[in-house]
């Protein structure tokens, strides 16, 4: 009996022997089976990065909607070569400046238009919201005071005030600056737009400002002369009658701006144009682009083509607007702007004090009528 009860005891102890050894193979088997699903999440995270990577760039569109307050001699000269290089449809819609803005804001939530393309760089300046930021591959080949420092401002051609004269009625007076125009002899002979009501009269005052204060807009020396000049200049309303008035005899003298005064020049009417020599002050006329436009690649393409050299010497050698690009050829009829005292101009401050510069003139201009 003993020995029987000793055999089914080593039995027993064999079996419990022979579970136990099962039992780490079983507790370890998740864990085999869990590694290769640990070396594989790498391996999806792997698949994913190429596709984050691949992810196709914006496409280009078939059309650009532009909004634009330019003449057509500027449209003409860049639209269509837009379309013709891309094979794009551009809407082209005209305005005013204060309308196109106007519009702008309006659509702000849902813009419509791609590109504003022209204006004063004011303008966009205190539109700062309806743009996105875009440098123009071509902002390098810009002079260097011209070049984008706003981030979303693109300037593209230059406008600067200049003194107008009629050759024949001038007679043997030398005029070369501002200083010239305090000539006893030219009292009453000197017409100006009011700078409370004209942008490119006020665009003068600050020039002159500038210029007779060595940079420094509140100098009194410099308000001092503005002072003297108004008192022997005639003041109307509208700076086209300026240069209208000049070049019909009305006026000996005008200040006014380069546009109109080259264009002049070069239909062979009886003027001159005068940089002043106490320095000329070229403002930018803005472009940028819509913020959420639906056609980016195109808009983005526009602003290239309209800071491109090709564009940029079209500019230079067939319109009267003045290119922003250094070394470009300029017309018979413009001085190049190289032979110019160009002055910079301190665009934010002459922005920011705009209201308190036409009261100071406003004070000044009652006190010399």
């Amino acid at each position: 009996m003993k020995k029987v009860l000793f055999v089914l005891f080593m039995l027993m102890a064999l079996v419990l022997s022979a579970c136990g050894g099962a039992a780490a193979p079983a507790e370890e088997a998740p864990a085999a089976e869990e590694a290769p699903a640990a070396e594989e999440a790498p391996a999806a995270e792997a698949e994913e990065a190429p596709a984050a990577e691949e992810a196709p760039e914006m496409e280009a569109t078939d059309k650009l909607v532009i909004y634009s307050p330019n003449s057509d001699n500027l449209l003409d000269s860049t639209i269509p070569v837009f379309e013709e290089m891309y094979g794009v449809e551009v809407e082209v819609i005209s305005a005013g400046t204060g309308e196109v803005f106007k519009r702008l804001q309006g659509e702000k939530n849902n813009p419509y238009a791609d590109v504003a393309y022209g204006g004063a760089f004011a303008t966009y300046m205190i539109n700062a919201d309806l743009f996105q930021d875009y440098t123009s591959a071509n902002n390098d080949n810009i002079m260097e005071l011209y070049q984008n420092t706003t981030g979303y401002i693109t300037p593209y051609v230059l406008d600067g005030s200049v003194i107008l004269v009629n050759k024949t009625l001038i007679g043997d007076i030398e005029i070369n600056g501002y200083e010239d125009l305090l000539n006893p002899e030219l009292a009453g002979k000197i017409v100006s737009a009011n700078p409370t009501a004209s942008s490119s009269a006020y665009a003068h005052l600050t020039n002159m400002l500038n210029a007779m204060g060595e940079g420094d807009y509140e100098s009194e020396e410099a308000w001092a002369f503005v002072a003297e000049l108004f008192a022997n200049t005639v003041v109307i309303d509208s700076s086209s009658s300026v240069w209208k008035g000049v070049r019909d005899g009305e006026y000996t003298v005008g200040l006014s701006y380069e546009d109109p005064s080259a264009t002049l020049v070069r239909d062979g009417a009886d003027v001159e144009v005068i940089y002043m020599t106490e320095g000329v002050v070229y403002l930018p006329a803005g472009s940028g682009i819509i913020k959420d436009a639906k056609n980016l690649v195109n808009a983005q393409r526009f602003i290239d083509l309209i800071t491109s050299a090709e564009i940029q010497n079209a500019f230079g050698t067939t319109l009267t607007n003045r290119p922003v690009m250094a070394d470009v050829a300029t017309p018979d009829y413009m001085t190049n702007i190289a032979d110019i005292n160009v002055i910079k101009e301190d665009m934010e401050y002459v922005y920011q004090n705009k209201e308190a510069l036409q009261d100071h003139f406003k004070e000044i201009f009652v006190t010399t009528q």
